[in-house]
Formats: C-alpha cells, structure tokens, sequence
C-alpha cells in the first residue's frame, strides 16, 4: 500500500473494492441528500451510447469538484467513474423497478450487447479521461430464469439490470474485453490515468 490517496466519487461498492487492489487509498466523497445526482445520468436525444457516458462522468465529477470546494476539504485528486449498456445504440441504464429490469434481461438474452465505462481524474486544474469498451454474450434465459433473476432483487440499481460479479455470470456464454470495466472500473485504464496524476509509478 503507498501513501496514496484519492477522492471516490462513486457509492458503488465494487469500485472501492477495484481502487484498492490499485494499493490506493481513498476516502468516499457522495453527494449530499439535497444534491439531484439521479439527474445527471438523463439521457439527451439522439445520444450515443459512448457521448451518453463519457458525457454523464464528465458532469459527475464536475459536481464531485464543487462538492470538494464547498466542503473545504484537503487538497487531493478525485476519481469519478459511469457505467453503461448498450444493445445497439440502444442506452439500458438502471431499471425502474422491477418489471423493467424483466424487460431488459429479455432484451439482452441471447444477444452480444456493450459495457462502456468511463473514467476520469482530476488534479488541481488538470483532467484526464479514458473509455473502456467491452463486449457480453447473454445465453438465451427463460422467462422463469428471468423472474428468479429479478427476484433477487440483483439486477435494481445496476446498468442494464445485473451485475457480473453475481448470479447473472451464470448467463454469461462470453466476455470480449475487460472484467473489471463491466465490474464498473477498468484497472488498466485507471491504472493509467493515476500514474499520469502521479499517484502509481511507472
């Protein structure tokens, strides 16, 4: 472990988990209650999946910066990351509730769909960015397969309504990329945009 230390803008478990097997130490910084971070993650008509992405962690660690300033908090670097779905040009965020989440597991089954993640680090002024890309195969899946699925309770609060870490991995035929990057953070990338702020060596 070096003496290292970060800001995670991000409430997502698997990302803490990611960052520390970078050996860097980090501490949580969330938007307050008043703060509408749901609000950020609106999709803009006509939007790619990959300007979706890229665009909606740029934003998050704008507010993550202001935040920053506004809790006059020591000076350090802050990491933001976002996590997407893609079937086509097709955006499957986070389901609504349950049915939805049925919905898209539908969609996915027996497809290849897309996992973009973005990330991106700021220290002082200076900002760097980087994309992951990879690709999942779903099996077909009953209905029944489905609904136990849901039943879970899994999928809710995760893009494209599962996580790959969990009971979904047994629908997975195949992976085409990076199994941290659908986890929510890809180390190679985050590798690399943390050594060019100086916090790994090279």
């Amino acid at each position: 472990m070096s003496d290292a230390f970060l800001y995670l803008a991000s409430q997502s478990p698997r990302r803490a988990q990611l960052l520390g097997q970078l050996g860097v130490r980090h501490e949580l910084l969330l938007a307050a209650p008043d703060e509408d971070a749901e609000a950020l993650e609106a999709v803009l008509p006509g939007e790619s999946p990959t300007a979706y992405v890229q665009r909606v962690t740029a934003l998050k660690l704008d507010a993550a910066v202001a935040r920053h300033r506004r809790l006059g908090l020591p000076a350090a670097p802050i990491l933001c990351a976002d996590t997407t779905v893609a079937l086509g040009r097709d955006i499957l965020g986070k389901p609504a509730d349950a049915r939805d989440a049925e919905r898209m597991l539908a969609r996915l089954a027996g497809t290849t769909h897309r996992v973009l993640t973005a990330v991106a680090v700021q220290k002082g002024r200076g900002r760097h960015a980087a994309l992951n890309v990879s690709r999942v195969r779903f099996a077909p899946m009953t209905r029944a397969q489905i609904a136990r699925y849901v039943a879970s309770g899994e999928p809710l609060g995760k893009a494209g309504a599962y996580g790959i870490q969990g009971a979904a991995a047994a629908f997975v035929e195949h992976i085409g990329g990076s199994y941290s990057g659908i986890m929510g953070l890809p180390m190679f990338e985050t590798a690399a945009l943390l050594r060019s702020v100086g916090l790994l060596k090279s």
